[in-house]
């Protein structure tokens, strides 16, 4: 029994060694992730990342880690990290299809590109830059605030005061002013019935 106990004793402190340390947060394309998070829902709340890319790049990534898809992103060693952002920014060139990237065709470059994290963001501002400078429709639309991909714009979009509710202010003020002007002719005529009764008192007097 002694015997058992002690191997019991040495398996248990043995096992907490084989446990991979899980780092508190990782950062990847300017996101701050926590460890805990596996990786395919970390790969997910980078920006320009969907649910369909991730599921494929999370595919991509386990293959050629050797890892489980269900591997937390704070196991992974830095090494892989950057292995992991070499990946995700050019998934062309692991096999991912052109019609899942978010730069097909680039005007300037013609070639089909996935541009993630803050260079989305600017692209993305940079090209709207560009429609406006064009005078384009798409252009117009984005300098004067309108929805610009052909959606409805009679009940939805709108900006400032409804006309509805311009009328109900208007039409209040009107009714306010009309009783204040019905207010003061009203005094008026009370005071002037008191001067009156005083000048028929004065007459009779005399």
């Amino acid at each position: 029994m002694a015997k058992k106990t002690e191997k019991v004793v040495e398996s248990k402190a043995e096992a907490p060694s084989t446990k991979k340390e899980i780092k508190g947060i990782v950062r990847i394309a300017g996101r701050d992730i926590k460890g805990e998070t596996k990786l395919r829902m970390a790969l997910i709340r980078v920006k320009g990342i969907g649910v369909t890319l991730s599921s494929a790049l999370t595919k991509i990534i386990s293959n050629k880690f050797n890892i489980s898809k269900n591997t937390m992103i704070g196991e992974l060693s830095d090494e892989q990290v950057d292995m992991l952002m070499e990946v995700i920014s050019n998934p062309n060139k692991y096999g991912i299809p052109e019609r899942m990237l978010n730069r097909q065709k680039d005007p300037e470059t013609n070639q089909s590109t996935h541009i993630i994290g803050t260079d989305l963001t600017f692209r993305t501002k940079q090209d709207i830059t560009n429609l406006k400078d064009l005078n384009t429709w798409k252009g117009y639309r984005h300098a004067y605030g309108q929805k610009v991909r052909g959606q409805r714009t009679r009940t939805t979009g709108r900006t400032g005061m409804t006309v509805g509710v311009l009328r109900k202010t208007m039409l209040a003020k009107a009714a306010a002013a009309k009783a204040a002007e019905a207010g003061t002719a009203t005094a008026e005529k009370a005071a002037e019935k008191p001067a009156a009764k005083v000048e028929e008192k004065v007459e009779k007097k005399e």
